[in-house]
């Protein structure tokens, strides 16, 4: 056991030896602000639809909390009727998974609740 132990490290080493390559990145700090300077000179041409985006995001929202409301909805729905028809087992375990499933409810409405209002602040100071 001690030598295909040894035997693996060393086939291991190996094979890390030949797949280790130099890497040649460091251009130098000018090359990096002149990148850099390039990309926010190219970014200021770009133009964007703010009502599109709008009407994208809240789309998007809508999309997102309508299928996380009804598989919340759907799930409780499960767990109710397990709990119905469960013995006494089934019922203390669906008892335990009701507590991670109304935190993820509160997660889930929380953040798209926390989201909106960040929203409706930032249209408010924008103008």
């Amino acid at each position: 056991m001690r030598k295909i132990l040894l035997f693996s490290i060393m086939i291991f080493m190996i094979v890390l030896n030949i797949s280790i390559r130099p890497v040649y990145a460091d251009d130098g700090v000018t090359e990096i602000f002149s990148g850099a300077d390039e990309f926010v000179e190219n970014g200021g041409n770009i133009r964007v639809d703010k009502l599109k985006l709008k009407i994208f995001s809240n789309t998007m929202a809508n999309i997102l909390l309508g299928i996380g409301t009804a598989i919340a909805v759907i799930y409780s729905v499960v767990l109710g009727i397990k709990y119905m028809i469960g013995s006494i087992e089934e019922k203390a375990e669906i008892k335990e998974s009701i507590i991670p499933f109304i935190i993820g409810c509160s997660i889930l409405f929380a953040a798209f609740s926390i989201w909106k209002i960040a929203i409706i602040i930032g249209n408010k100071f924008q103008g």
